[in-house]
């Protein structure tokens, strides 16, 4: 299959700021990628460059395997992070516009702009200038101008930001059928819940460097858990010897249950009995990490093992693409 976005050793520079660093990043057609980081970590620079709105200072950047997007341009929906509509236009006559600037003809501009309004609940805005919406009406506005041409690729930078919930959720289930449809979705965020909830593929960018690339599975297990959750058979036991376990480093209440950390040298195969000897146990649950801890974990550089992890994805990865 071919691929629909390659960055290869990609940097960019402002002045003696390194914004983005060798940065490398292969996206299959139809695949929904998640590119996360902290604010500043460069990715809506790479979005630009991907876009030819920035271009690398080094490296080689591809889209559909042409190195100038202009020919492929059409094939490309965009919703910017900075959000900006035609203020005294009116919704109805925005959203033609933005339809014939991608080369829909008259007869499905009729059409389509009825159709995703009333596909985004705002059937009713058509006559109203676009000043007149409030925040999260504009966004979903600006999603569907980046949406009706039926892109090949759709690049979402940031596209929960000013949205409630139920608005997000009417977002994403329009995103995954985007998804479904065959487009090769990229978007940025720094919510982990998004990128958990939406993505085949999570790639970090931290500080201008790509320090994950891989499934969300194999993030997840990659990570070592060193946290156990136990709830007593009897909420009256003695918990107390659970402390005195070899291996065991913390024992602390968490509502009904017991949140247990271990020491780096603990083994969950040696300990995990250990605990259940020393106390009755209704329920043991190793807990895995989230990927928000471990995106903590990294910006933070509070966990050791990210190191591991990081280096471990990033080879497993770098085989691939070889």
């Amino acid at each position: 299959m071919e691929n629909a976005i390659i960055l290869d050793r990609v940097v960019k520079t402002f002045g003696q700021t390194t914004a983005v660093r060798d940065f490398d990043l292969i996206i299959p057609q139809g695949a929904l990628y998640g590119l996360i980081g902290p604010n500043g970590a460069g990715k809506t620079t790479i979005i630009r460059m991907i876009l030819a709105i920035l271009f690398p200072d080094s490296g080689k950047l591809s889209v559909f395997g042409h190195s100038s997007i202009e020919s492929v341009r059409h094939r490309i929906g965009y919703l910017p992070e900075e959000r900006g509509v035609y203020r005294k236009m009116r919704v109805g006559d925005f959203l033609a516009f933005m339809a014939q600037l991608k080369g829909i003809n008259d007869a499905d501009i009729r059409r389509l702009v009825p159709e995703w309004l009333e596909r985004t609940g705002l059937a009713g805005v058509v006559k109203k200038r676009c000043e007149e919406l409030s925040k999260g009406m504009q966004q979903k506005i600006q999603f569907i101008t980046a949406v009706i041409h039926k892109p090949d690729i759709l690049i979402l930078d940031e596209p929960f930001s000013g949205l409630d919930p139920v608005n997000q959720r009417l977002l994403r289930d329009l995103i995954l059928e985007e998804r479904r449809r065959g487009a090769t979705i990229l978007f940025s965020t720094h919510v982990m819940a998004h990128a958990e909830q939406l993505c085949d593929h999570i790639v970090m960018a931290h500080r201008g460097n790509k320090v994950l690339d891989g499934t969300l599975a194999e993030i997840l297990q990659t990570s070592d858990s060193r946290q156990i959750l136990f709830e007593p058979l009897e909420p009256s036991a003695d918990m107390e010897k659970l402390g005195k376990i070899p291996g065991v480093a913390d024992v602390r209440r968490e509502n009904a249950s017991w949140e247990i950390t271990l020491s780096e040298s603990a083994g969950l195969d040696e300990t995990i009995p250990a605990l259940a000897a020393a106390v009755v146990p209704a329920h043991i649950q190793i807990r895995r990490p989230t990927l928000e801890d471990i995106f903590v974990s990294i910006v933070t550089g509070k966990d050791d093992d990210s190191a591991g992890l990081r280096t471990a994805l990033r080879g497993e990865n770098r085989e691939a693409e070889q």
